[in-house]
């Protein structure tokens, strides 16, 4: 089978190249923005064509410049509600399921419990509409489709929470992080197995899923986490969101009910600490 991944340079995209010698049977075709341009529906078709015996489709291309998205607006929706929109219709005219990658920033973190794919979604920040409109895109258009919202991924791969933390460590013997934000850290070579794993099953199972780790923690703990395993010496200050004001509004609670997936896939989901000591140590 042969699996077009766009968005090759982020961390997701890179975490799958890394399983690629597990799934001898698939073929994997990279591009990024340079080589594949998923707001050019005109440049869609003609790689579609061109590659006519493409099978799946996973989108790793996403703007995910949370605070930036505030005034980049237009941006932000041309990538993530446009572009999804423009590969659900070349991934419909060809035939391709395709595999989309959300965000637990659908919700506006009201809740106290695990959000489900059946909670409204209710975005408090730009970054989140954009990504709920190509969901809304995708599901009018493609039926053979697997949207997966997740939360919170961190990976060795790309810009993430916890290399931030490893890089401020450097360099500084104190740190401040938000306590009263709460959710769940995904190791993103997790979630990439999850989508290998739908393909490789070759599951028609269509539809709306969510996929984190197992357990929920604040961002302080995450922190606290990462320095524990990493053996570093840190003070590290928990403070509340207030103290540590940013242009995009995150949500308070995000964590995800992810039952659905786990029955669907028989899957046995790691615990966020398990996985962040995995690649840790």
């Amino acid at each position: 089978m042969n699996i077009l991944v766009t968005g090759s340079n982020g961390q997701l995209a890179s975490c799958i190249k890394d399983l690629e010698d597990r799934y001898k049977e698939l073929n994997f075709i990279y591009t990024d923005s340079t080589s594949l341009d998923i707001c050019d529906l005109e440049q869609l078709k003609s790689f579609f064509q061109d590659n006519y015996c493409l099978d799946y489709c996973i989108n790793c291309a996403a703007y995910t410049a949370v605070d930036k998205a505030e005034t980049e607006i237009e941006k932000a929706f041309k990538v993530n509600a446009e572009g999804a929109k423009n590969l659900a219709l070349v991934c419909q005219e060809n035939q391709v399921v395709l595999l989309h990658v959300s965000t637990d920033f659908v919700f506006d973190g009201q809740k106290t419990t695990p959000y489900t794919e059946d909670d409204t979604p209710n975005p408090i920040s730009v970054y989140g509409a954009s990504k709920l409109q190509g969901e809304v895109e995708i599901q009018k258009l493609l039926k053979e489709h697997f949207i997966i919202r997740t939360s919170w991924l961190y990976s060795k791969h790309g810009n993430n929470f916890m290399k931030t933390m490893l890089r401020l460590a450097e360099t500084r013997d104190e740190i401040s992080v938000v306590s009263d934000q709460k959710g769940t850290p995904t190791y993103a070579g997790d979630l990439a197995g999850v989508l290998l794993e739908i393909i490789s099953s070759k599951s028609s199972a269509f539809g709306l899923y969510h996929y984190s780790n197992e357990g929920e923690v604040s961002w302080y703990d995450f922190a606290k986490a990462i320095f524990e395993y990493s053996n570093l010496d840190i003070r590290l200050n928990a403070i509340p969101t207030k103290s540590y004001p940013t242009p995009a509004k995150r949500p308070e609670y995000s964590a995800l009910e992810k039952r659905k997936l786990i029955r669907l896939l028989n899957l046995e989901v790691p615990n966020w600490k398990d996985s962040l000591l995995k690649i840790l140590i």
